[in-house]
């Protein structure tokens, strides 16, 4: 299975859903990339939301990336740093995003 079409991963976590997505940081064919040189780092994409949401529904979730220059060594590595990251969502440790958006707007 090609890495941009890699499965969305659930976890529950306090009464929310975590999901997040690996993917290569420079797939093949990225122009951004140097041709020669074989990058198989790792980055995620993901986001918050209550169980059952539509994450296509404006507002019905709290999205979150890695960092740009963060990547990492393999898929479990980044899985492992994304759920990490929607956790901290979730604890309202996160330095810049939270979830109160949900559980005040009723979402």
């Amino acid at each position: 299975m090609a890495d941009e079409t890699a499965p969305w991963q659930m976890s529950e976590y306090e009464g929310f859903e975590i999901h997040v997505r690996p993917s290569l940081k420079d797939p093949p064919g990225d122009a951004q990339a140097p041709a020669a040189a074989a990058n198989n780092r790792y980055t995620y994409v993901g986001y918050v939301c209550h169980p059952g949401a539509d994450p296509a529904i404006p507002g019905h979730t709290v999205p979150f990336h890695a960092d740009g220059e963060e990547s990492f060594a393999n898929q479990d590595d980044a899985i492992y740093e994304a759920v990490h990251v929607g956790r901290s969502i979730v604890d309202g440790t996160h330095p810049d995003l939270t979830v109160l958006p949900l559980v005040t707007g009723g979402v």
